[in-house]
């Protein structure tokens, strides 16, 4: 049986409250994903926050981690939450990356990153990734860097 997901938007909580940072990230006009190991899905580079961390530092120490992105523009968005049924809501900062420059991937979690043109069809938490798409491709920040670069 499939849990009902929603996904909404804030323009901000408490800052105690954002649990995860999950970034949307562009290179030379392509949408950046992120394969796991574990999974033969894309997602978004992203994670939880750990302790003692701003989610700030969580989107950049993430970023590296899951892209080895080392140059690059990166803004807040806005707050989403994740609320599944019969559990209670987390929230997480979205935010919008640029990259200019990648060093070889980390050997974490991640088995590679891909560059796309279109978005793809497997996405690993398919009802979050396309709403958090949605959202963000209305942002005057996406339309600034991706102005003639992506259809």
């Amino acid at each position: 049986m499939n849990q009902k997901t929603t996904v909404q938007f804030y323009p901000s909580v408490e800052d105690s409250e954002l649990k995860f940072a999950v970034l949307v990230a562009i290179y030379h006009g392509k949408w950046v994903f992120c394969k796991h190991r574990a999974r033969n899905t894309y997602e978004f580079p992203g994670g939880k926050r750990e302790y003692g961390e701003s989610i700030n530092e969580t989107a950049r120490r993430e970023l590296f981690e899951e892209t080895g992105a080392i140059n690059y523009d990166l803004k807040p968005i806005c707050v989403y939450s994740v609320k599944r049924e019969g559990e209670p809501e987390s929230f997480g900062m979205l935010f919008l990356v640029d990259i200019y420059e990648f060093t070889n991937l980390p050997n974490y979690e991640m088995e590679e990153v891909i560059m796309l043109s279109e978005l793809p069809e497997l996405w690993t938490y398919p009802d979050i990734q396309p709403k958090l798409i949605e959202y963000i491709m209305e942002t005057d920040e996406f339309q600034e860097i991706t102005h003639n670069n992506l259809n």
